[in-house]
């Protein structure tokens, strides 16, 4: 069953963008890109994180920007970043590269942590994951 996925950048129209186009046709996932920026072509909102089962930044500073612009969100899916600096085009060879093997990663250790955690609760345990 796939994951719904939001990619988050700064204006959403290079990173985030490509990301979604790219892993449109990725059966892991249902991908959404959204930027933090009032100048975004989609503005992230609350409800975004209602969606998304990970959220994926770009770079560490929008992790930062998410848990400043939204305090509030009761329950914030668990984020990820991919560490992309904002130097490409939109469809970039190489940013598509960087985020395919990228994504390989984040997914692996998405699943192994939502693994841990079933293991866990059916023991009666609490598990420590590798998010932020």
């Amino acid at each position: 069953m796939p994951i719904n996925v939001l990619f988050v950048c700064g204006r959403n129209r290079r990173r985030s963008p490509t990301a979604e186009k790219i892993f449109r046709t990725d059966y892991r996932i249902n991908p959404r890109s959204a930027g933090t920026s009032e100048e975004s072509k989609r503005r992230l909102q609350a409800a975004d994180f209602a969606w998304a089962d990970l959220v994926v930044c770009m770079e560490r500073k929008y992790v930062a920007r998410i848990k400043t612009l939204f305090p509030r969100v009761e329950k914030m899916p668990p984020i990820e970043c991919l560490n992309i600096p904002d130097k490409y085009i939109f469809m970039e060879p190489a940013l598509v590269t960087q985020l395919r093997e990228g994504m390989d990663e984040v997914l692996e250790n998405y699943h192994a942590d939502r693994d841990a955690e079933k293991a866990a609760a059916e023991e009666g345990t609490e598990v420590k994951t590798g998010e932020e």
